[in-house]
């Protein structure tokens, strides 16, 4: 695994659990409003930065005070030992809750299928006919659309959410998104923190507004 970042507590990130947050390396979107430029790319870092043996030992340790581990990025998803190291997590009796952009809905269906993400968030960036804005690259929106219906329909926790992005989020957006998603579904409304992102060709991930703390 590449590892860009650690945040060893959060009572937000995961609703219902006390957990820590794993931040993945890289990402295959360039969203403008990015807010962790700084572990888009999968090569950059340290060797610290890039292992997975340092949070398993700390997780180990804090067994019974944490109860869930959130892994997002950057994207998971690109991550060839993502499922591997999910288990690792799970088998400290550790709840899982994955983030993702929903880009590599076959990956996702391979970790659905083996039970293995205890819940699921997915970025519903902007409305299907701005997603190639959204998203910083010229690709359709296909796979986006089979990753919703595979968490909607996976009988697991899950929720969509959006961040209300100056310049890209208008109007009736975020009725037209809500519309766009599978009835029953949860969609959560994040504010956007302007925090030194570059809205004319920056590259981009997740924008949650959430800054990893280095491992």
């Amino acid at each position: 695994m590449k590892i860009g970042g650690f945040q060893p507590f959060t009572l937000t990130d995961y609703p219902g659990e006390v957990a820590a947050v794993v931040f993945t390396r890289g990402c295959n979107l360039r969203c403008p409003f990015c807010h962790n430029k700084g572990i888009l790319s999968v090569d950059a870092g340290s060797d610290k930065e890039e292992g997975s043996e340092g949070i398993l030992d700390f997780l180990e340790k804090r067994k019974g005070i944490l109860t869930g581990v959130v892994v997002t990025g950057g994207e998971p998803t690109i991550q060839k030992d993502l499922g591997g190291f999910l288990l690792s997590i799970k088998r400290l009796d550790y709840r899982v809750k994955l983030d993702t952009n929903g880009s590599m809905p076959g990956i996702l269906r391979a970790l659905l299928d083996e039970d293995i993400p205890d819940y699921v968030a997915m970025d519903v960036k902007a409305p299907w006919t701005k997603y190639r804005l959204a998203i910083g690259r010229d690709w359709g929106v296909e796979a986006f659309l089979e990753s919703v219906d595979l968490i909607a329909t996976s009988g697991i926790r899950h929720h969509f959410r959006t961040t209300l992005v100056p310049g890209l989020i208008k109007g009736d957006d975020i009725e037209v998104i809500r519309k766009a998603l599978p009835r029953g579904s949860r969609h959560v409304i994040q504010p956007y923190r302007a925090l030194g992102v570059d809205m004319d060709g920056g590259q981009g991930g997740c924008g949650e507004g959430r800054k990893p703390h280095r491992s």
